[in-house]
């Protein structure tokens, strides 16, 4: 089992990543703005990782669009996904949107050897500090059917879905990034409302993977869900039948804090059902995650990390010539002139 995705600090590789990249735990690197300088670099930089890494290897990014893209010059602006109804007004001018606007990111970042963004956002958004419009709705029935024609689009240019941040976390005030939030509200209230979106996309065969959230939902289970058994094995895998990826947000997050040390979330993600692990911002840490982690009778997850890579023979390039996402750049771009 490989399960461990981390990051890098610059431009460019030091040694000491050049060296941890073939760790036999490593499974993928996500790359955030600090690795950003223009489009050649960029390339230069992902042509490196794979490189060193000796074996397949995952990259990925967070680059939603609005204030979560992580690359901007070269690169499409992207409106953010609750911008798409509220703006446009019309939820099938909505969808063409959503449609357009997944095939653009996806289509531009697999052009850069780059294989996966953590993307859609099935959150509503309700009262969250940190979903907001990175949400496609305040409703879960649009939350599913945007979503639905957002996975086309990925799908369409040749990249796998990450619906997250299950089973919800639009509905919980406080940033899992700085705080451990609390979603207090009934088992069904959840399941009837923020989770429809996620299962909607798992019945219909849409989602790759799934990102759960590091909230803890009280009434169900102590444990933040991305540590539980409850959600990840009794809910996700068993009554939803979800057989993809499991991915966990980002361990070094608050809201991972009080299960341990970084080598304790890792084994407790693990041990929880997680496929694979995010530890980034944080080099001791991730450091710390591979030199400690054993695992033992560990189930193979490559057949995982090989349903997340980029599918890039269904992307015609260069993408100058290439019409699809000439004609979808196009309805973006008179978006946001008319937005």
């Amino acid at each position: 089992m490989r399960p461990i995705i981390l990051d890098v600090e610059g431009v460019s590789l030091t040694p000491s990543e050049q060296e941890y990249l073939s760790h036999p735990l490593v499974a993928g690197v996500i790359l955030f703005t600090r690795n950003f300088d223009n489009r050649v670099q960029l390339k230069e930089l992902v042509q490196q990782i794979r490189f060193y890494a000796k074996h397949q290897i995952i990259i990925a990014v967070d680059h939603e669009g609005g204030r979560v893209q992580r690359f901007r010059e070269g690169f499409t602006s992207l409106p953010a996904c609750g911008d798409l109804l509220t703006q446009s007004n019309d939820l099938q001018v909505a969808l063409k949107l959503a449609k357009a606007s997944a095939f653009v990111m996806a289509s531009e970042l697999i052009a850069c050897d780059i294989d996966l963004s953590f993307a859609p956002v099935l959150d509503i958004n309700g009262i969250s500090d940190v979903i907001r419009e990175r949400s496609f709705s305040k409703h879960h029935d649009q939350v599913s059917i945007i979503a639905s024609a957002y996975i086309d689009g990925m799908r369409e240019a040749g990249m796998a879905s990450t619906g997250k941040h299950f089973p919800g976390h639009g509905s919980v005030k406080a940033d899992s990034h700085i705080a451990l939030p609390v979603d207090k509200r009934s088992e069904s209230e959840i399941f009837n409302n923020d989770m429809q979106p996620f299962i909607k996309l798992i019945n219909a065969g849409q989602l790759d993977a799934i990102m759960p959230s590091h909230v803890v939902y009280s009434q169900c289970d102590d444990l933040p869900c991305g540590f539980s058994e409850y959600w990840l094995q009794k809910i996700l895998k068993l009554q939803l039948g979800f057989k993809g990826a499991i991915i966990s947000d980002d361990i070094s997050m608050h809201g991972a804090s009080f299960v341990g040390d970084h080598l304790s979330r890792a084994k407790s993600a693990i041990n929880a059902g997680c496929d694979l692990i995010l530890a980034c911002n944080d080099t001791p840490a991730a450091m710390q995650i591979l030199d400690g982690l054993t695992l033992t009778n560990s189930r193979n997850n490559e057949p995982l990390i090989q349903s997340l890579l980029a599918q890039k023979s269904k992307l015609k390039l260069p993408l100058q010539k290439n019409q699809t996402w000439l004609e979808h750049r196009r309805l973006l771009l008179e978006f946001a002139d008319q937005s």
